[in-house]
């Protein structure tokens, strides 16, 4: 159970809009389990009671029982299948540590892939949130690029360009969800997909990005 959530204020509102309408849209798929995926100190699988905090972020937001022990962004996937009346036995909680190599990201998604016959990915992960130096408002140019790359693949449901993201570029650009997108690249390989990007906007100097996949078969 949690308390209420961020207040929707500008780019936040159209955020939490988009995001609300992508895990709606899980949903809409009939799933047999839904499996959040998300960036974090280490590699660790959890249940779908498992509990998760914002506290710690000044955030009054809690979800699952018992003693917080899920990182902050599948913290926030639990709370928005909350939002939208998912979870429970469908759902568990996958995290993936952030420097983890492109080819055990690939092999992660592909064995999630096969937990069950339909299979739903909520994958969370922050964008770049290094911003230029020295000139206040000004964007950065190798940030840009990489969001920009990042949008195409989300956009355009493209499972390679995912795959094709520089893991040494993590710590230069400050990007906490690369690992993530590359394991719903290796589950999303070799299927038909349609992309949909809902939203992309930059806030508290990190990029989010919100896109829907739906596999056509």
């Amino acid at each position: 159970m949690g308390a209420s959530g961020p207040q929707r204020d500008g780019d936040l509102g159209a955020l939490l809009a988009a995001c609300d309408a992508a895990t709606l849209g899980l949903a809409d798929a009939g799933p047999d389990v839904i499996v959040v995926v998300g960036g974090a100190a280490a590699t660790a699988d959890f249940d779908g009671s498992a509990a998760g905090s914002l506290r710690e972020y000044g955030v009054r937001v809690a979800v699952g029982a018992g003693e917080p022990v899920l990182p902050l962004s599948l913290t926030i996937g639990s709370w928005l299948l909350g939002r939208a009346g998912l979870g429970g036995g469908r759902a568990r909680f996958q995290a993936v540590a952030r420097d983890t190599p492109v080819a055990d990201c690939l092999r992660l998604g592909a064995e999630l892939a096969r937990q069950a016959r339909r299979v739903a990915l909520l994958v969370m992960g922050d964008g770049p949130a290094r911003r230029a130096v020295g000139t206040e408002g000004a964007g950065d140019p190798e940030v840009e690029r990489y969001e920009a790359e990042v949008a195409a693949a989300l956009g355009g449901a493209d499972p390679g360009r995912l795959a094709r993201l520089a893991p040494a570029l993590d710590d230069e650009l400050v990007v906490a969800g690369r690992a993530a997108w590359q394991v719903l690249a290796g589950a999303a390989e070799g299927r038909r997909l349609a992309g949909q990007l809902r939203c992309r906007v930059a806030r508290y100097d990190v990029s989010y990005l919100v896109a829907s996949w739906d596999d056509i078969g």
